[in-house]
Parts: C-alpha cells; structure tokens; sequence
C-alpha cells in the first residue's frame, strides 16, 4: 500500500512539473491550441465550399467531428517532442538519480498530456460552436463522444511516448512529426472514403482514426455518419473503442520496456 501511495505521489509530482512548465511557456500552449482552430477555418471556409458530403448537408457539419479526432492524433508529435527534449536536455537522467517511483515520469507525462489534450478538446468544441456546428443527439451522446475522443489521445499519447524515447532529440521528433499527415489525411476526417479510389478509400476506411470520426459523427447526430456500407464504417462505435485499447496494448509495455532499458 506504501508502495503504491509513493508511486501515486511521484506521478501527481511529475504531472505538476509538466502543468508549471505549460504556464511558464504559454506560448506553445497557445500554438498547440490555435492549429486545430487554422484547420476548421481552412477547411471548413476556404476548401468547405468544394467538398461534397455524400447524402447532402452542411460540410461543416461533417466536418468537426474529424477535427476533433485530428486534433487527438496530432497530440503523438507534441508528446514526442517534448520527452526526446527531456532526454537531450538530462532530464530523464536527473529524474532516475532521485529516490521515485519508477513509473511515476511515464505517468506523470500521460497524466499532464491528457489534461491539455481535455482543454484542448474543449477550446476546439467551442471553436465548432462557433462555425456553427452543434450536437444533435443529446448531451449524454455527446459526453459518449467526448470520451471516445480522448481514449483515442490516451492511445497515441503512448504511441508519443515510446517514439520520443526512441528518437530522443527534438529534431528527429520534428522529423518524424510530418509524417503525421499522411495518417490523418488518409482517413473519413475530410472527405468520405467512397468518394476516394477503391484502394484509397479502403485505407481511409480501416485507419484507426476514421472510426472514431464516424463514432463521434453517429453520437454527435451530425451529417456523414450514415456513410460506408462495409463492415467497419457500420460498427465505428465498437472500433472507436477497440482501436484505441489494441493501441495502447501495443505501446505501453514497448514504452515501458524502451524506459527500462535506458535506465541501465
């Protein structure tokens, strides 16, 4: 039980360390909080007026669910690059040499990234209220949503975390970050995969990040969500959850590992 409260200490130390660290550097809080809002006035102005959404309706509409998802992956490069700095800069280092838990830096980073990843959500949901997106399908739907959207962040977040331990410098993670894009592009965020050629729509079909823009599409009630007759567009509620837990399946214990060994 002792064991167990000094871990849990260790872990809400860290996690604090990560909060101050935010404050004292507001401004790439703020630039992680204003892509997600370029991306809806990009797409959903500049190219929403060419976008057809199969079925009919409003492109903004079917839109935001995949900005929200968008804005949940692209949280694997901003995880990424902060634990390859802490490595480049000795800070994983110092952190082994003082008396703590030794899950409490893994934890404390995911605890911290998932908080900012919640008041991102949030800003970028404001953001949809704005444009004129809303939720049709009750509030308990929509927290549904919300919860989907942040188990698929806990899902990369893992992901982050074991690829800033790999790289291990700021610069390779930037490197790395760009390709990103290709994975959440390829998918149903922007454009449905029936309006893509058959190999590239299958892609976008089975990415990972496409069922749950159809689950949040289905529980938000908003247009699209009715799109794709295969078998995983018809349940992207159940994959909008399993997705994620094979995700974090997979990386946790390689990122736990991959800490392990650079402790020795």
């Amino acid at each position: 039980m002792a064991r167990l409260q000094w871990g849990v200490y260790d872990t809400w130390t860290i996690t604090r360390r990560d909060l101050i660290t935010w404050v004292i550097n507001p401004v790439r809080v703020v630039g992680e909080l204003v892509f997600p809002i370029m991306f809806v006035l990009l797409f959903g102005y500049v190219f929403g007026s060419g976008m057809v959404v199969p079925g009919g309706g409003d492109y903004r509409d079917f839109l935001m669910p995949g900005i929200f998802a968008m804005t949940m992956a692209f949280g694997i490069g901003n995880t990424m690059t902060v634990v390859a700095t802490d490595i480049e800069r000795g800070v994983m280092d110092r952190f082994r040499s003082l008396p703590m838990a030794p899950s409490a830096i893994v934890a404390g980073r995911c605890s911290a990234d998932m908080v900012n990843s919640f008041l991102g959500l949030l800003i970028t949901i404001a953001c949809g209220l704005v444009v004129g997106w809303s939720w049709h399908d009750g509030l308990l739907n929509a927290l549904f949503a919300v919860l989907l959207l942040l188990l698929l962040r806990f899902a990369c977040l893992w992901i982050g975390i074991y690829l800033g331990l790999i790289v291990g410098s700021p610069e390779a993670a930037g490197a790395i970050w760009g390709l990103l894009f290709p994975f959440t592009m390829v998918t149903s965020a922007f454009v449905a995969p029936e309006l893509m050629p058959d190999w590239l729509g299958f892609l976008a079909e089975w990415n990972p990040l496409s069922s749950t823009v159809g689950a949040a599409r289905e529980l938000f009630g908003n247009v699209g969500a009715e799109t794709g007759s295969s078998w995983i567009a018809s349940n992207a509620v159940l994959m909008a959850a399993v997705w994620p837990l094979v995700i974090t399946a997979i990386f946790l214990p390689l990122s736990v590992r991959r800490y392990q060994r650079l402790s020795r």
